[in-house]
């Protein structure tokens, strides 16, 4: 099997019968670019957090305003049913309740 021609570029010392050392990661074989500039900010000249308060008070008041018709009429129908059962139940298990309907305490 024949080596591929990655193995053949590049400088170095010899490996094997395969011809050259094909460099490390970055730099297969080939001089190092030059010319190319990064540019980058610290992570503390960032500011992660800039502008995060406001936003957060109106997204939050957007995503509420948003929702609040299909949450809050379930909420409300549901505590109504409740506190009309719970009182129901007192009214029946009180005295007069049970007068009313025929048991005799």
């Amino acid at each position: 099997m024949r080596p591929t021609q990655a193995l053949f570029g590049g400088g170095g010392p010899e490996v094997g019968k395969y011809g050259r050392y094909i460099g490390d990661w970055g730099n297969f074989g080939t001089p190092k670019q030059k010319g190319i500039v990064y540019y980058g900010l610290s992570a503390n000249a960032q500011r992660p957090l800039a502008g995060a308060l406001h936003a957060a008070f109106f997204n939050t008041w957007r995503r509420f305003s948003a929702q609040v018709l299909y949450v809050a009429p379930p909420f409300i129908v549901a505590y109504l049913a409740m506190d009309w059962a719970i009182q129901r139940n007192h009214y029946l298990n009180s005295k007069p309740g049970r007068a009313e309907h025929g048991e005799e305490a």
